[in-house]
């Protein structure tokens, strides 16, 4: 879902959670001359066909090889939270509104959280940010979030454990039962 939550949420968790690190599918789109464009002319950046998932997928397995040295790499420490008898638990964070439905990436996750927002909040969210390239008029009727409902409607066909959060609800408490479930599943993790 776009402008549902999902980066801010990401972001606030990764700063609460020792050891994490966010792979974020924003950061994966192909360049715009290679974007296709449907009959109305409108781009279909809300495809996978749209994404380097194959990049993106590379980047989830690296860390999944070696989380350490992944952090590492990206100029982040490693913290060792925990005594030398307990397990070090590292926690990826893969954020994006298309990463259920490659089935590859999703058969890796542990734990799944979609945020939704109704269609008049998204809208209104879509409408006071700025774009590059910008949204053209229509767009978000015409393309945007027709390609939300067909998206979820596959994602909750081949897609199930999904823990669905009210985008609306504060972002205190989103983080918090969050942060909550995530942290018991470390403790579970560490035996």
């Amino acid at each position: 879902m776009t402008n549902g939550g999902k980066s801010t949420l990401s972001k606030s968790l990764h700063k609460q959670i020792p050891n994490s690190c966010i792979i974020a599918q924003d950061s994966y789109f192909k360049d715009d001359s290679v974007v296709p464009v449907d009959s109305n002319g409108f781009k279909q950046y809300d495809m996978l066909d749209a994404l380097h998932m194959d990049t993106m997928m590379s980047e989830v397995v690296s860390w999944r090889r070696d989380p350490e040295s992944f952090l590492r790499q990206r100029g982040l420490n490693p913290e060792h939270t925990t005594p030398s008898v307990d397990k070090e638990v590292f926690v990826l964070i893969v954020e994006g509104f298309l990463i259920f439905n490659y089935r590859p990436l999703n058969e890796l996750f542990d734990k799944r959280y979609f945020m939704e927002i109704p269609y008049d909040a998204c809208k209104r969210r879509r409408s006071s940010r700025v774009y590059t390239p910008p949204d053209p008029p229509g767009y978000f009727d015409g393309h945007v979030w027709p390609m939300y409902l067909k998206n979820r409607q596959e994602m909750e066909s081949m897609v199930s454990g999904i823990v669905f959060l009210d985008g609306l609800k504060p972002k205190e408490e989103l983080l918090a039962a969050v942060c909550k479930d995530v942290c018991q599943e470390i403790k579970r993790l560490r035996g």
